[in-house]
């Protein structure tokens, strides 16, 4: 499974209803760091594939949402369960610091 475009609209059933743990991505075209963490995102939703969830927002086709949590600096990574953040991180990280976070959190 690769990661998945959530919007405005979809918010809700992609992330806060799902039936397992979703990591959601805060991130924008222009932003460079956010590029450098795209590809250990889409290895990580491969790896993690039924167990949780890798979520892209895009905060400039959708700042509402990034709003509604706060997000000051991208990329910001929100890990939720059962509708409800329960941890997050804001920059990049190489992935094996983001494998030892889902592991913890998850």
């Amino acid at each position: 499974m690769s990661t998945v475009k959530v919007t405005e609209t979809s918010f809700k059933n992609e992330v806060l209803d799902a039936d397992v743990p979703v990591l959601v991505d805060f991130w924008a075209e222009w932003c460079g760091p956010c590029k450098m963490i795209g590809p250990a995102l889409e290895e990580l939703a491969t790896e993690y594939d039924g167990r949780l969830k890798v979520a892209k927002v895009n905060v400039d086709d959708h700042p509402s949402v990034a709003a509604q949590y706060g997000v000051r600096g991208i990329p910001a990574l929100f890990m939720f369960k059962g509708g409800e953040v329960v941890s997050n991180r804001t920059g990049a990280a190489p992935k094996a610091s983001l494998k030892g976070w889902i592991e913890e959190t998850v």
